[in-house]
């Protein structure tokens, strides 16, 4: 669990005019965030990645050029957005081989929200059947999992380590780490309030923001890690006003329009989704100044 702190980003995943992942994109990113960024691990297959659109053997693939691109440098985190407790497994099984640090793991959510016990039997089986770390990703608005049920997920279910805390909702993430005392890894996806996330003693974030700009959130992480308190309130202000820019329901095409405009290629987003219409381009322009 130590090896998970810091900045993590959720990679974007660069797709082609035919809708196909373009590893050499995907890997030449991995070497840029890992050398240029100074991250501290990486995510792949999330919601800035368009994990909800991945085949498993498409995330075998994607984790693959991700794993073999570290190197070991740092941890890779592979995530599962699915809706069966079947396809979480099928879906864990097809990166079980690959030197994964944990699975970042949705709640089930299409048509129902499961009660508190079928949702711990859900990380339950899981976790026992893959033998794998397991992140909640706690991002769903209808089928959120409370500051209560997620103590009780990482304090009951072996191999559940913590959780990943989205959704604007920074009560919660201060709820759940008083709730824990420590006992588990909190990880921010509250994007427009990392620095108050770390102040509170998040262990660090895996958010959209950071693959935009990785440089800026190491700054940022960093400067809180030394008390520089004043630095942070600045980076903090310079992040909120990119991350206004940024935030939109096809974020993930907004994050790979910035990476673009700082010459990372990021491919295309995957159908349906739109690419950043003109308004949002100039607007991403602008806050990157």
């Amino acid at each position: 669990m130590a090896s998970l702190h810091g900045i993590i980003p959720p990679m974007t995943t660069p797709f082609d005019a035919a809708g196909e992942i373009d590893l050499d994109l995907l890997r030449a990113d991995v070497k840029y965030l890992i050398e240029e960024g100074g991250v501290h691990g990486l995510a792949v297959g999330g919601s800035t990645g368009e994990g909800h659109t991945l085949s498993a053997e498409e995330l075998h693939l994607a984790v693959r050029a991700a794993v073999d691109e570290a190197e070991g440098r740092v941890p890779i985190i592979a995530g599962i957005i699915v809706d069966s407790t079947h396809r979480a497994i099928e879906y864990g099984r097809a990166v079980a081989d690959l030197d994964v640090a944990a699975l970042q793991v949705t709640p089930v959510h299409y048509l129902f929200k499961p009660d508190d016990e079928a949702m711990m039997g859900f990380f339950r089986e899981l976790t026992e059947t893959l033998g794998l770390p397991v992140l909640v990703y706690n991002v769903v608005p209808w089928s959120y999992c409370s500051p209560e049920l997620l103590t009780r997920l990482i304090t009951q279910v072996e191999g559940v380590i913590g959780v990943k805390q989205s959704a604007s909702d920074l009560r919660a993430l201060a709820d759940l780490m008083l709730m824990l005392d420590d006992r588990g890894v909190i990880l921010s996806a509250v994007d427009a309030l990392l620095y108050p996330s770390f102040a509170l003693g998040a262990h660090g974030a895996i958010a959209a923001i950071l693959t935009a700009v990785p440089q800026l959130c190491v700054e940022l992480w960093d400067a809180v890690q030394s008390g520089d308190h004043a630095t942070a309130l600045h980076l903090h202000r310079r992040l909120l006003a990119f991350w206004h820019a940024l935030s939109a329901d096809n974020l993930p095409a907004n994050v790979k329009y910035a990476m673009e405009l700082q010459g990372r290629p990021a491919g295309l987003p995957r159908a349906p989704m739109p690419a950043s219409s003109p308004a949002q381009q100039a607007a991403i322009r602008d806050a990157l100044g």
